[in-house]
């Protein structure tokens, strides 16, 4: 979705005893001769509510140009109820081109501002407008925090553009900005209108839309989720498989049982031990490293049958192995039996030569102790 905005708002004065609306005419800044920083920045400074009744904005400076190696300047810099900074841009008749590279290039200025230099700065707008107040008991009171040691700022910042007419390479930028990336940006549109001697000022927020607001950020941060899980999931598949290899290089070296095993994206890669629907598992997740004889046959009785005749050889198999852990998973199809190392993870590659010693060696016990009594089971009766 694009928005182009114009100057085609429309309002009306209201003659109860005839019973008629009468247009009032909009008009232009430069029309009425005003100005962005005399007039227009001026009379936000000191409206904290003016983007709204329940955004109500403590300022903190205005012209703003401390920012290291660069002699750019913000309109406005404030803090919100959140005590995140709010980066605000004023436009007049028409908001430009590039308005948002300009906006983002401030936040993120601002994004590595501490508490002390915030601090600082609102103290020195204060001195500079002549005002004997504290700025930590002002942001202190603001934020309803008693100790201005306990007030925490700047985790997040905000940008807030406000213009007579925006142009679509600005608000393409803005709304892509707002579905991908989760940013905290709004426009609000101002428009002046004259009737008789009356000049009036509306401030309408345009994006996100007011009324879809919340539902707007709630799909921004869904999107913002599904693609940090794409990211996530692509980097586990690659560990993985990275992780694999090492595995079966050395597994290899010892054992022809993986010989014909490919490493994979998956967190199990599994062989086959000669009996139908019984395989030899590697498995490794965040917690753990562990190896397995999985009975995963036609049926459930079948699998039931295989790991109770194996489990009538249990202390002949574990003097090979060692203690296993034996899982008859009653309410599952499959069963297995398995030996695992706990407090290691996959994403930790110092964990991986442990990992790997652990898995071979006792792939090759497991080899060893199941191999036989396996062939030696008899079918399952029909």
């Amino acid at each position: 979705m694009q928005i182009e905005t114009k100057n085609n708002n429309k309002m009306f004065i209201l003659d109860k005893e005839k019973n008629r609306i009468s247009k009032i005419k909009s008009c232009t800044f430069s029309d009425q001769n005003f100005r962005e920083r005399a007039h227009l920045q001026e009379w936000l400074e000191n409206t904290p509510t003016a983007f709204g009744e329940d955004d109500e904005l403590l300022f903190i400076q205005k012209e703003f140009d401390g920012f290291d190696d660069t002699r750019e300047r913000l309109d406005l810099l404030a803090i919100d109820k959140q005590g995140d900074l709010v980066v605000i841009e004023n436009k007049l008749d028409d908001s430009g081109r590039d308005v948002t590279w300009q906006v983002l290039k401030y936040a993120s200025y601002c994004s590595s501002l501490s508490k002390q230099q915030i601090k600082e700065i609102y103290q020195s707008y204060l001195d500079k407008k002549g005002v004997c107040e504290s700025a930590e008991s002002n942001i202190s009171d603001f934020l309803n925090v008693e100790d201005f040691k306990e007030v925490q700022l700047n985790k997040n910042q905000r940008i807030i553009l406000l213009s007579g007419n925006y142009r679509k390479e600005v608000t393409s930028t803005v709304l892509w900005l707002l579905q991908n990336y989760n940013l905290k940006i709004q426009c609000f549109k101002a428009t002046l209108f004259s009737f008789n001697e009356q000049i009036f000022l509306n401030i309408e927020q345009i994006i996100p839309v007011h009324e879809v607001e919340e539902y707007t950020i709630k799909m921004a941060e869904k999107a913002q989720e599904e693609q940090n899980a794409q990211e996530e999931q692509v980097i586990r598949h690659k560990l993985r498989i990275e992780f694999w290899k090492l595995l079966l290089q050395e597994i290899n070296a010892k054992t022809n049982l993986f010989a014909n095993v490919s490493p994979s994206k998956e967190n199990w890669i599994t062989a086959g031990s000669g009996v139908s629907g019984i395989g030899f598992v590697f498995s490794i997740s965040k917690n753990y490293a562990r190896t397995e004889v999985y009975m995963g046959r036609g049926s459930i009785e079948e699998n039931k049958f295989v790991f109770d005749k194996l489990f009538q050889k249990k202390d002949e198999i574990e003097k090979h192995t060692g203690s296993l852990d034996w899982e008859r998973l009653e309410n599952k199809k499959a069963c297995r039996i398995k030996q695992e190392l706990r407090n290691v993870s996959l994403y930790e590659k110092d964990d991986w030569q442990k990992m790997i010693n652990f898995l071979t060696m006792s792939m090759i016990k497991m080899e060893d102790a199941f191999k036989r009594p396996l062939q030696t089971i008899s079918n399952y009766p029909k």
